[in-house]
């Protein structure tokens, strides 16, 4: 992981920030599953700085070939007038570490009740009265809302910037470009 590049997402009066960086990160999750690459990571470095969502920065980790591989691919085709792409850059030498992971929240309550339905055999009624509209839960996490290629159905990706590291750690990452395990550069 010696290596990053900066998307970065351009002002557009027909479109919030918010939804482009939610087809952006669709987009790299096709490439980085048709690449079929671990090595690529992702973190959203003005997280912190924004007060709701991810900011207008993706920023994609990673050795330079497979950085240089995920770029040969098309999946950039339709954000391109969106964004300013940076040249590819080692990283600098003073960075801290951190994990950029996925955190699943289950704020359904009709999937969920659909779910107790499905395997139990319960009535509908039933199912409503042991799972409450109000037993969804909510995350504070910032998010991009995606759909799922298999079902069709939309759902948000909330996603956790974990707490600053002295030192890298190792593992793989999933077609998101996120991981619980492995840990991103951070400057």
């Amino acid at each position: 992981m010696d290596h990053y590049i900066d998307l970065k997402l351009l002002p557009d009066p027909e479109f919030p920030a918010t939804q482009l960086m939610s087809a952006l990160v669709a987009k790299l999750h096709r490439g980085l599953h048709d690449l079929r690459r671990t090595d690529v990571g992702i973190s959203f470095p003005e997280v912190e700085a924004v007060e709701h969502g991810l900011g207008t920065r993706l920023r994609l980790h990673g050795p330079a070939a497979a950085l240089d591989s995920l770029l040969a691919l098309s999946w950039l085709n339709g954000m391109r007038d969106h964004l300013h792409l940076s040249e590819r850059a080692p990283i600098p030498a003073q960075v801290q570490w951190r994990c950029v992971s996925r955190v699943q929240v289950d704020s359904n309550p009709e999937r969920a009740r659909r779910r107790l339905i499905k395997r139990h055999g319960i009535s509908e009624d039933e199912a409503r009265q042991r799972i409450p509209d109000s037993a969804g839960k909510r995350s504070d996490l910032p998010y991009v809302t995606l759909r799922s290629n298999g079902s069709g159905h939309s759902f948000r990706l909330f996603i956790r910037h974990g707490p600053l590291l002295a030192s890298p750690s190792p593992g793989s990452f999933g077609a998101y470009g996120l991981s619980a395990q492995a840990s991103i550069p951070w400057f």
